[in-house]
């Protein structure tokens, strides 16, 4: 029944859209390919976002333990770098055990941390780390339904804008639109949550939603390991472990091939050294976990790797990286680990202070000791008590300075 919704739902939209798009043309060096045929959609793109293409069971080893049903989807969404293109969009989708609620399972949202540039990095296509499945499958036994966007450009053709604040969020809302339009058994209720790369995915879908989705009804917003990029941070973000033979020397290489993607006459020599180069290329066809152990065997430093030209390359991509306004209409959990070095600590709490000086209601958490990973594990127990919260239209009490615990 569920397949024969979606199904009907693709071949009306593609035969009733007046400005369609076609699926881009793949470019193996943005890191297209090597994915099955479901994640290329041969029709036109609809221009209407937020609405299912097409769904498939994943493979049993992809599922999670406390779900009912596990899918793979496909759903229309829009370019959100340029603003107007319709996309195809990937991604997953979980039903927990049991009979719905009145009104339908609430819905998680759920956006992922950094796992490469790829297509084969997907989570939809490459599956769920260990930690994360636990995660989900806590917001499973809890009673939520959960869609999971890859993010544009992972899985699908196109190129994946790492770190751009409005193709991610972009990517969220339509991922929810899809699901709560094409299964009845997902509500109107709704929390988004995310972590790392997905933290700031989420914050930003609650940042745009008004304009871009009005009719989603956000409850709150989860987010652990939130990165924070402005002008101001980039210039000191590195400056402790610049010497250091450490993996976070990877999130530069992303982001220059993010920078690639904007201006293709930007060279890659102009950015990193000649040994760093080798790795840079490495970010075209390789997942996060295999360039993090190629990093750490390499004996590279950030300062041995990065030259003048990256600052140059970052400071041009600025406005795809910053968070537009740090004022939500959403009570807002952030949950930081007090030695996160990915999402460095000490920005995190800078974000808080500023989202909290703009209006936003801001539950924070530091987690004595975690780290980046950690903080998203530790932090559990007070996120699933905050979406209650907040699902039940309780007030959430502001913690904008939060003291280790």
């Amino acid at each position: 029944m569920l397949r024969a919704v979606a199904l009907f739902l693709a071949t009306t939209l593609c035969a009733a859209s007046a400005e369609a798009a076609q699926t881009p043309a793949p470019d193996p060096s943005q890191g297209d390919g090597r994915v099955s045929s479901f994640y290329t959609w041969k029709g036109s793109i609809p221009a209407t976002p937020g609405h299912l293409l097409r769904q498939e069971t994943l493979e049993p080893m992809l599922g999670l333990a406390n779900a009912a049903a596990d899918l793979r989807i496909l759903y229309s969404s829009t370019d959100g770098v340029d603003g107007k293109t319709p996309v195809a969009v990937s991604g997953l989708f979980f039903l927990p055990k049991g009979k719905p609620p009145a009104g339908g399972w609430p819905l998680l949202a759920w956006a992922h941390g950094t796992v490469g540039m790829a297509d084969i990095c997907a989570p939809s296509w490459a599956g769920l780390p260990l930690r994360i499945e636990a995660v989900l499958n806590t917001w499973l036994e809890h009673g939520f339904a959960i869609v999971a966007t890859d993010y544009q450009g992972l899985g699908t053709p196109g190129p994946h804008p790492y770190m751009a604040v409005r193709p991610a969020a972009y990517g969220v809302l339509d991922s929810i639109r899809a699901v709560q339009h094409a299964f009845p058994a997902v509500g109107k209720k709704l929390v988004l949550a995310g972590f790392s790369q997905g933290a700031a995915a989420v914050l930003g879908a609650g940042i745009f939603q008004p304009s871009y989705a009005p009719g989603l009804e956000i409850s709150g917003i989860i987010a652990a390991g939130v990165p924070y990029t402005t002008p101001e941070t980039v210039a000191t973000m590195r400056e402790d472990t610049a010497n250091q033979v450490d993996y976070i020397l990877m999130y530069p290489l992303y982001l220059g091939l993010m920078a690639q993607q904007s201006d293709p006459t930007l060279r890659a020599s102009d950015m990193f050294s000649e040994k760093a180069l080798p790795f840079f290329e490495l970010t075209r066809r390789t997942c996060v976990w295999q360039l993090a152990v190629e990093l750490l065997g390499s004996g590279l430093t950030r300062a041995e790797s990065v030259k003048a030209g990256y600052a140059k390359a970052l400071a041009a991509n600025m406005s795809l990286l910053e968070y537009p306004s740090l004022k939500l209409s959403q009570p807002v959990f952030i949950g930081i680990g007090e030695e996160d070095r990915d999402a460095p600590t000490r920005l995190q709490l800078e974000l808080v202070k500023r989202a909290c000086a703009e209006g936003t209601i801001v539950e924070a958490h530091l987690y004595a000791g975690m780290t980046h990973y950690q903080a998203l594990t530790r932090s559990m127990p007070d996120a699933v008590a905050f979406a209650e919260k907040v699902l039940a239209g309780k007030t959430i009490a502001r913690i904008c300075a939060p003291d280790a615990e």
